[in-house]
């Protein structure tokens, strides 16, 4: 048994939330202990999610590259994919960020405690360790754990074929024919990246559409791409069974009436997260949760035990790493007395190729709910350094309130739309009108000038897009 800590924190997730809330208490001048299961610090962000994933994906858009080389007079020949080096490169990655989070842990004199961590009563955490128990007494607790992929017990079978996404990104091996299990934004993206690395990917999706709640518009552009590059997409299917068998998983597809059943090499389920709740002993002290597991909590992260909080992917909502380090330092202001500042606009980007990127109100949700918008598009053909990428298959998007003209809405889809959605997510949470984003400058030949370009034409006057009032003809007078 270890000697019994006290401080006036403690912040359970060593994630994106997590050391972000623990970080940001530690500025405030508070101590404060940092518990986590796992030995690195970063949480299946870092771990096991975000970062292993963006590395496995910008390989597979080098690869996507070379494809796209051939007009310009360069051409490649198949490239050589050596696994083992792509999977030492990746875990470099982030054993070389997880170092960086433990010395800045290090810095802020954060305790960092590698454990279960488990309540006893509101102001007491048992912390189950490799080499015995550990008891914190706190003031306040802030628990940040995170998600899990969810696994239905269908399609458990224990057999390594069947995968999800924490096993994908380990990239034991690249099998010949993968099953995606899910068209949302964890399947299209390793999708692409298996697909990058020699797959033959069908993804199949119960829904009508492959990333739903991503802007029909946006979705679009993307599908063209991807009913080119994936072997199938099924929507509107599900799977009504997987079973192992020699060489492989089969699995059986009902579409309508039709019922069909494949052979793959791997499966990847990719239909949701479930909420890291468990074993926690949050029943014993008082938090409740919701029916979906999610620990319920205020406006100001306060769950119902008044000196414990919450935050991130356990609370529900956008189940996003930025929205999470967003909650921490809110949280923390909060557990405070002070002005935790408004949490405005949410970017969400999905790393495919092309990437889709989009934050505030989307086209269907202003449909939804009534309200009266503008919107305009701008196909990234009309752009002169997409066309000098050959990469004209891109769209930018601009929604504005029709009243206000305030900017409501962005959406990008394209090469980079991770990248350029920062501008929206600016304008967006900033409040800005059409008018000031036509006042902008955009750098020549980007394509950030899309974003100007949209504005431009809600005001009248887009350069590169068609006329709304056609002029009258200039005269001509011809002299003999």
């Amino acid at each position: 048994m270890h000697p019994q800590i006290k401080t006036n924190v403690v912040v359970i997730g060593g994630g994106p939330g997590g050391y972000a809330a623990a970080f940001h208490a530690a500025d405030q001048g508070l101590s404060v202990v940092l518990v986590d299961t796992d030995t690195r610090l970063g949480g299946v962000c870092l771990n096991r999610g975000c970062i292993p994933s963006k590395a496995l994906l910008h390989v597979a858009k080098l690869i996507h590259e070379t494809q796209h080389s051939a007009p310009g007079g360069v051409t490649f020949g198949a490239p050589t994919i050596d696994i083992d080096g792509v999977r030492t490169w990746k875990e470099g990655i982030i054993g070389q960020l997880s170092m960086g989070i433990s010395g800045l842990a290090s810095q802020r004199n954060v305790m960092v405690i590698t454990g279960r961590g488990i309540f006893e009563g509101p102001t007491q955490l048992r912390v189950d360790r490799e080499d015995g128990q550990q008891v914190i007494v706190f003031d306040q607790a802030i628990i940040a754990t995170g998600s899990r992929p969810a696994m239905p017990s269908a399609f458990d079978l224990g057999n390594p074929r069947v995968m999800t996404s924490t096993e994908a990104l380990a990239l034991a091996n690249v099998p010949d024919r993968f099953l995606v299990i899910g068209g949302g934004y964890i399947g299209m993206e390793l999708g692409t990246a298996y697909q990058a690395l020699g797959s033959e990917v069908t993804v199949v999706e119960a829904g009508p559409t492959i990333l739903a709640g991503a802007d029909d518009d946006l979705v679009r552009v993307l599908r063209r791409t991807v009913d080119k590059t994936f072997a199938a997409i099924h929507t509107n299917t599900s799977i009504k069974g997987l079973k192992s068998v020699k060489g492989g998983i089969e699995a059986t597809f009902l579409e309508g009436e039709s019922v069909t059943t494949t052979c793959f090499d791997g499966v990847l389920v990719a239909v949701g997260r479930t909420p890291n709740t468990q074993n926690m002993g949050l029943e014993l002290v008082g938090v409740d949760l919701d029916e979906k597991g999610y620990i319920k909590v205020t406006e100001g992260y306060q769950t119902t035990v008044g000196s414990i909080y919450a935050i991130g992917d356990v609370i529900g909502g956008l189940l996003l790493a930025h929205k999470a380090g967003s909650d921490a330092k809110r949280a923390v202001q909060s557990m405070l007395g002070e002005p935790m500042g408004a949490q405005t606009a949410i970017p969400a980007v999905v790393f495919t190729d092309p990437e889709v990127a989009w934050v505030g109100v989307t086209e269907a949700e202003a449909k939804r709910h009534n309200r009266a918008v503008l919107v305009s598009k701008f196909p990234w053909s009309g752009s002169g350094r997409a066309l000098t990428m050959n990469r004209t298959d891109g769209l930018t998007k601009v929604i504005v309130d029709a009243q206000t003209q305030v900017v409501v809405g962005v959406g990008m889809v394209g090469v980079g739309a991770g990248e350029l959605i920062a501008a929206g997510a600016s304008l967006v949470g900033m409040g800005a009108q059409t008018m000031d984003v036509g006042a902008i400058i955009q750098a020549h030949p980007t394509v950030a000038e899309t974003l100007l370009e949209a504005a431009e034409s809600l005001l009248g006057h887009g350069v590169h897009s068609p006329g709304k009032h056609k002029a009258p003809s200039p005269e001509v007078t011809t002299t003999v």
